[in-house]
């Protein structure tokens, strides 16, 4: 076969075009620090990049996810904190009721300041987060002490639930609407008792009802503190997978930068060399003769 004059420089013209295009490529690489910067480079490694980045948004959402769950149950356990202390207080105050050697105007400082406890509960029982009440149940809008008595609402008694991992849903509020009537309750029989002149043995009785309202507290509180526990692991856990997933992300699409440059440079030495003998390819017109 003859080998024209016109068929060597296609070839090197070619040539060149292919080592430009694998030159910029490498380019790109360093300069983005990234394999693939379009899926039309590598599909396989684009679809897993895709993978893997999903992966990482789905880490990232559940751990979104346990800072409102940390947030919910912190408010929760702080707020049963307050409740307990105004219990304690309510709890000294009965013993001193019922020792008998208060005075009358003792008896109404007493009540005076149980009454204010009894307060301090009810606007406790409408503690928010933001806009919203965190023991309404699913009714987050609605408070469960109106000014005047609590609340009677089927959904107050309802849980609310939070993605914490793939498939896992944890309940995030507490109910304890029912306690609170009963603490409430309690304040009412003791302002009663009370104001009505009842002898100071009888008072000792509401000392038991005091005590089983704080016993039935750290019941609930307990609860709250297991699922602190339990949302401190998943957000160890997706701490663990947040590094997994970063690292796979990692490897799949970050370049070795020593070896990508390597490549650039190696390149650039080949590419020179195509066009030193490419010069030498190209016909040598009438001006290089007349030289």
């Amino acid at each position: 076969m003859r080998v024209t004059q016109s068929m060597l420089s296609n070839n090197m013209l070619r040539n060149l075009s292919n080592s430009y295009a694998a030159m910029g490529k490498l380019q790109e690489q360093v300069n983005t620090g990234k394999k693939v910067n379009r899926p039309s480079d590598d599909p396989v490694t684009a679809m897993k990049g895709i993978n893997y980045r999903a992966e990482l948004n789905n880490v990232e959402q559940f751990a979104r996810n346990i800072g409102e769950a940390h947030n919910w149950l912190d408010t929760t356990d702080d707020t049963y904190d307050k409740i307990g202390s105004a219990l304690q207080r309510a709890n000294e105050l009965m013993v001193n009721a019922s020792s008998g050697t208060t005075t009358e105007d003792d008896r109404k400082k007493i009540d005076s300041e149980l009454q204010q406890l009894r307060e301090h509960v009810q606007n406790l029982a409408n503690t928010k987060i933001g806009d919203r009440y965190i023991f309404s149940g699913t009714k987050t809008t609605t408070a469960p002490f109106d000014g005047e008595k609590y609340v009677e609402d089927e959904a107050f008694n309802k849980t609310i639930e939070i993605e914490v991992f793939s498939g896992i849903m944890m309940p995030i509020n507490s109910t304890p609407i029912d306690m609170f009537k009963d603490i409430d309750a309690m304040f009412e029989e003791i302002n009663t008792a009370i104001q009505s002149d009842t002898p100071a043995s009888e008072l000792s009785k509401h000392i038991s009802t005091i005590d089983k309202n704080m016993n039935k507290l750290l019941e609930t509180r307990a609860g709250i503190g297991a699922r602190q526990n339990r949302v401190e692991l998943m957000d160890t856990r997706l701490q663990s997978q947040e590094v997994i997933a970063t690292k796979r992300m990692s490897e799949n699409e970050d370049i070795d930068y020593e070896k990508t440059i390597t490549q650039m440079i190696t390149q650039e030495s080949i590419h020179r060399a195509a066009l030193s003998v490419g010069a030498r390819i190209i016909q040598p017109t009438l001006t290089d003769f007349l030289r």
